[in-house]
């Protein structure tokens, strides 16, 4: 399945209504239920895929994500993605850079001084271990990959909003991986 995870208030809450209305009229959504598994279980897809490439080491080592909020053009950080990802890679020993045009006052609100806040992508991208798309935000869909490069620790990149052509990165000499993309 590609992509990492639906994110939002509204996504699990007209999900739940779904069931609910179902079920006071005789019917089982089964299939429903199991798309809101399916879509928790995504958000855990992108840390994981960090994890496998660091051989589940991630202690000291630093990760970049861009995107903090559910989706481009707003502040809006509930169900966000992100928020799985920055919990799984803490949780692993991870130092967390993140950046988001918008939302990263709300992110503070939960995560405090836990990981470090941007004020540009290429600030978050600079001693990098790795670099996470998280939000497919307008500005990160052309940037200057040569910088990137220069800028990272270990150029490893992890698209999960499957933003970048793999070739054009592999070209620049960045190990990459998306999602649903073999």
């Amino acid at each position: 399945l590609a992509g990492r995870g639906c994110g939002g208030a509204w996504f699990r809450k007209d999900v739940a209504a779904l069931v609910q209305t179902a079920r006071a009229h005789g019917h089982d959504l089964g299939i429903v239920l199991a798309v809101e598994r399916v879509n928790q279980r995504q958000k855990h897809l992108l840390g994981s895929k960090i994890l496998r490439h660091f051989d589940e080491k991630l202690a000291g080592r630093t990760i970049a994500l861009w995107g903090l909020a559910f989706k481009p053009e707003t502040d809006d950080i509930r169900e966000s993605p992100a928020i799985t990802l920055i919990e799984d890679l803490l949780a692993a020993g991870a130092n967390v850079k993140g950046h988001d045009p918008q939302a990263m006052p709300n992110i503070r609100g939960i995560f405090g001084d836990r990981i470090t806040y941007c004020d540009t992508m290429y600030d978050a991208a600079s001693g990098a271990d790795a670099l996470a798309v998280v939000t497919e935000w307008h500005e990160y869909r052309r940037p200057d990959f040569q910088r990137i490069k220069g800028l990272m620790k270990n150029p490893a990149v992890f698209d999960g909003r499957n933003v970048w052509d793999p070739s054009e990165l592999r070209g620049f000499g960045f190990w990459y991986s998306g999602i649903g993309r073999s």
